[in-house]
């Protein structure tokens, strides 16, 4: 086995919730035709654009903190090797245990054996995507131990047999009055007189999910960040449900990527300013968590920290592609995104969905497994405007698309129909003639939009152009010709 950085590079096995059942445009094209997917996830993303740029617009210092953040995480990634090596010894020396996990195999039977290992059957959950990313919920279920969701948006998903569509948040696809609907018909005892009021929503909600967290004995969280010189977890959120996972069970897991490692405190203060106005459009997280292994008669008295790698070594080895495990999960991308706000998260199969996902999901499984996604695109750049630790997403679509067609042309022996588009392309414009003939050539197309201004169908190969999009009618005459007849003949 390789190794990079002093760390097993464990190649991508695509396992957990990282792809989907479809392609990309075919499961877009099937969210195109849902208009009311559209009206609420565009509501929810307008809505939460304006406030990040509100708050955003307060900082001075907004681009000198987003450099600082992508320099931190630039050199942490650096020496990750020596960072987990660090947090592993101090969580341990503060009563913690810790555990490694290749993939999301091992993740979910490391976390399965620990709750067995308690005699419990029920766990409370922190919102996690490293658990979602694993498939954690199912993999409980599989060993008889019920797992329940306790951030309000994740409850939603979760009581509606549903999957995230958001990375901040899961549930954005449904609007307040789907949300009645599923409280009515999952969460008994509720009064049929129940309206879609946010304030009656959250008060079922909070009624339901206060039962859990006082019978609760275990928890499983994720972590938003790992501070290696202290051995301490940090959890950001917004409801507090998370604190009541955090402190209230007698046994706590937490299941942490390994790329979530800073080095010290002090490098928080850059993070805490980025994330909750990059996320939710808040100066600051209303509830921020930290917890230090075991702390005798105060709080979770057994602490797991299950450290997951499940193809992060293999993208940490690529110089360039490292970039997206600087991601700190805030979202930004996703809410300026045109493409992720037509289509919403479902198209994108993975539990990462938006412009972060395009990139970040075919790294931890291998592009092939992935290869529809990094087209999920315009290659506008709003995502590396808005990102807070300037992750440049356009490049690494454009680098992964080339991968991609490296792969394919390595396996494949019949090209496709763009690389002979693109093949014959080449030949015609390598010399004058043949371009200057192709030129007058192209005015039979005007035959075929005369009428409408634009040519609608054309045909094989390029009719894959024309399924999505209409063709510019050639103009009457060519450039060489406006040339010659206002300029003169060319020397």
């Amino acid at each position: 086995m390789s190794t990079f950085l002093g760390l097993p590079v464990h190649a991508p096995r695509g396992v957990g919730h990282l792809r989907g059942a479809e392609p990309f445009p075919d499961a877009a094209r099937k969210a195109l035709g849902d208009p009311q997917l559209r009206r609420n996830i565009g509501h929810a993303t307008h809505s939460i654009r304006a406030k990040r740029a509100a708050v955003v617009s307060e900082l001075t210092d907004w681009e000198e903190l987003r450099r600082a953040g992508e320099a931190i995480k630039a050199a942490t990634m650096a020496r990750l090797d020596e960072h987990l090596e660090r947090l592993e010894r101090e969580v341990t020396a503060r009563g913690g245990t810790v555990h490694w996990a290749r993939d999301a195999a091992e993740a979910n039977r490391i976390v399965t054996d620990l709750v067995l290992a308690t005699g419990h059957r029920e766990v409370v959950k922190v919102k996690s995507m490293a658990t979602q990313e694993i498939g954690l919920n199912e993999a409980l279920e599989a060993a008889g131990i019920s797992a329940q969701e306790t951030d309000l948006a994740e409850l939603i998903v979760q009581l509606s047999h549903d999957q995230p569509s958001h990375i901040l948040v899961p549930a954005i696809h449904r609007n307040r009055a789907e949300i009645r609907e599923i409280f009515l018909h999952t969460i008994p005892g509720v009064d049929r007189s129940l309206t879609d009021d946010p304030h009656q929503l959250a008060e079922v909600a909070r009624r339901f999910l206060r039962e859990k967290f006082l019978h609760a004995k275990v928890a499983v969280s994720g972590a938003n960040f790992g501070v290696a010189e202290t051995g301490g977890l940090v959890v950001v959120e917004s409801e507090g449900n998370g604190r009541m996972c955090l402190t209230l069970p007698e046994t706590l897991i937490t299941v942490m990527g390994i790329e979530k490692v800073v080095p010290t405190w002090q490098d928080l203060e850059v993070f805490l300013q980025l994330l909750p106005r990059s996320s939710t459009g808040e100066r600051m997280n209303p509830y921020t968590s930290a917890w230090t292994g075991v702390t005798p008669g105060d709080g979770p008295q057994a602490f797991h920290l299950v450290l997951l790698d499940n193809g992060r070594t293999a993208t940490l080895a690529d110089d360039v592609g490292r970039a997206a495990l600087h991601c700190i999960k805030c979202s930004a991308c996703l809410n300026i995104c045109p493409v992720y706000e037509r289509t919403g998260g479902h198209a994108y199969g993975s539990v990462y969905p938006g412009p972060i996902g395009a990139v970040l999901s075919p790294q931890l499984t291998g592009v092939e497994d992935n290869a529809s996604l990094p087209y999920a695109s315009t290659l506008c750049g709003a995502c590396f405007d808005v990102c807070p630790v300037r992750i440049d997403i356009p490049s690494l679509l454009v680098r992964l698309r080339a991968e991609h067609v490296e792969e394919h042309r390595a396996t494949h022996r019949v090209p496709t129909a763009e690389a002979v588009a693109m093949a014959a392309a080449a030949w015609t414009m390598a010399s004058p003639a043949r371009f200057a003939r192709a030129e007058k050539a192209s005015r039979l197309g005007r035959l075929l939009g005369r009428d409408s201004g634009s040519i609608g169908v054309l045909p094989p190969p390029l009719s894959a152009w024309t399924a999505s999009r209409n063709a510019p009618v050639p103009p009457k005459e060519t450039f060489r010709e406006w040339w010659g007849r206002t300029r003169g003949p060319a020397r």
